[in-house]
This record gives structure tokens, sequence and C-alpha cells, in this order.
């Protein structure tokens, strides 16, 4: 999506008025299909890297359940984000503008309906087509990640307030420890 990652596109509506224009609320709802894989993703090592540090027993157990979903959810969105339609559409806040081509392609390893186990080519394109779940690591994973979902633009016009926040929740999760 080479004008996904030119400028910034916001993948949550700011306002009502984001919904006014059934074309932009359409680019909206695909820029947000598009950072889905990459979330799913990193939840497959983020929740096991925080259930590292959890020190409630029932916590635990409603991180370590969580990651299969995100593994499933990475799955999904990463084989069906393809059928996003195809358009252009301008923001009417920033002027920027985005275009989603039509992805379909004539090669089966990689039509847009596809359910892994897929090429890996950004790994090393020797590999096989073969299912990869990122490894874990507890230090600082809370704010990797919010680091990280902020700099793909997915939070793109949200409040200060709402940045505050959610830096705080991840200070608290990445300051966690677990007795054992």
């Amino acid at each position: 999506m080479p004008t996904l990652a030119q400028n910034r596109h916001t993948a949550i509506p700011r306002t009502d008025a984001d919904t006014s224009d059934p074309n932009f609320l359409q680019a909206i709802a695909n820029t947000a299909g598009f950072h889905f894989p990459t979330i799913e993703q990193g939840g497959n090592s983020l929740y096991p890297s925080l259930a590292q540090r959890a020190t409630d027993v029932e916590v635990l157990r409603i991180l370590m359940s969580i990651g299969p979903t995100e593994t499933m959810h990475f799955q999904t969105w990463s084989d069906k984000v393809g059928n996003a339609p195809p358009l252009t559409a301008v923001d009417p806040v920033t002027g920027v503008s985005v275009t989603f081509p039509d992805l379909d392609v004539t090669n089966e390893i990689f039509k847009k309906n596809l359910i892994m186990p897929e090429p890996c080519p950004f790994l090393d394109r020797s590999l096989p087509i073969v299912s990869i779940i990122r490894p874990t690591k507890t230090e600082g994973a809370a704010m990797g990640a919010l680091q990280f979902l902020t700099a793909m633009g997915l939070f793109v016009g949200q409040s200060p307030a709402f940045f505050a926040y959610m830096t705080q929740l991840a200070q608290q999760a990445d300051a966690a420890t677990r007795g054992v």
C-alpha cells in the first residue's frame, strides 16, 4: 500500500464528521484493516511477555488466554485484509490522499483469501511456506507496543490526554512484577 506509508492516515474516526462521507469512512476502515495484522502479530509476543510479569493469578490466566486469540486474529486479518475495497480518498481535515488498489492476484500462493501458512519473504526469501509466531521478552513490552502503534499511525488524531493515559497504563504494565 504505497500511499499508506506516506503521510499520516487516521485509522480511528476523530469525530462524527469523519463518518459523513462513506468513501472516507471506508478509507478509515481500510487503514485500520492494514494496521490489524501488524497489531495482532505483535500480540503473539506481547501477551506472553506481559504474562511473565503478572502479579495476580487471574491476570495471568487472562493474559495467557488472549495470546492464542491474537494468533487467530493475525491469521484471519493477514489473509482477509486483501479484501479491502479499492478506493482513493482525501482526508477532509489534513488534505492527505490515500489509495487502496485492487489487491486480487492470479498467483495462487498470494491470493487474498488464503488461510495460513503463507510465504515469509520478509524474514528470508529462501524460507518455505511456514507459519511463524514471534518470541517473547518482558522488559519494556507494553511501552514498546504503545510506541510502535503510535509510530505506525494507529492513533493519528487522538488527544494528548489519550496519549498520557495510554503511556501511564503502559508504564504501569511494564513496572509490574510477579512474586514467585
